[in-house]
């Protein structure tokens, strides 16, 4: 299977020399770094070239490096139904740039580009309908972006006196917090109930 993927790498790399930036086999798939430019062009040629024939999108993700100029990965994953084979699509970019959108070529892409955009803030360029898909329409953030705070900036609840949903700031009430302090993460030195017979 490497030796198979080896040469699949080989082909695309030849045949697509400005789109692919490096190449590697690693877990029994194949992972190409994209140049945001060639995107289009590198999907186009995945899709219709008798030795690749990828013609199902199973996914649209990213990861995001806060540490990083070029903060994210967008990552695509690809099937050959054709080839057996799977491939990864890596492209970095950074919070100001733009991906272009590949709903023209797939058509699935668009609800996996709105998952990003709104789990990230990934702008794709060329979606016709490029909005929140998960959060509601005034959430505020990213909540995939590892500076997003872990308890999110306010709570939505229906207010019944009101009759609408409200938002407002999170508010860490104390008394409602569980500790736990004969846990032995706690670090507390105890006996749990029964481990005196073994005594």
């Amino acid at each position: 299977m490497s030796e198979a993927l080896q040469e699949l790498a080989a082909h695309i790399t030849f045949k697509q020399p400005d789109a692919v930036g490096a190449a590697r086999v690693a877990h029994g798939e194949l992972t190409l770094e994209v140049e945001p430019d060639h995107l289009l062009s590198l999907v186009e040629f995945l899709r219709t070239d008798s030795a690749c024939r990828f013609t199902s999108l199973v996914d649209i993700t990213a990861v995001d490096y806060p540490e990083r100029a070029e903060r994210f990965d967008v990552v695509y994953h690809f099937l050959s139904m054709y080839q057996n084979h799977r491939i990864r699509l890596k492209i970095a970019v950074d919070t100001e740039g733009m991906v272009p959108s590949l709903t023209e070529i797939h058509p699935s892409a668009n609800w996996f580009e709105r998952e990003v955009f709104d789990m990230f803030g990934i702008l794709f360029s060329g979606h016709p309908d490029l909005r929140r898909i998960l959060t509601d329409y005034g959430f505020r953030g990213f909540p995939l972006r590892k500076d997003f705070p872990t308890t999110g900036y306010s709570e939505v609840r229906y207010d019944e006196a009101q009759k609408r949903v409200v938002y407002e700031p999170v508010k860490l009430v104390q008394e409602y917090r569980q500790f736990d302090f004969m846990s032995p993460w706690e670090g507390a030195e105890y006996i749990l109930p029964g481990d005196e017979k073994k005594a």
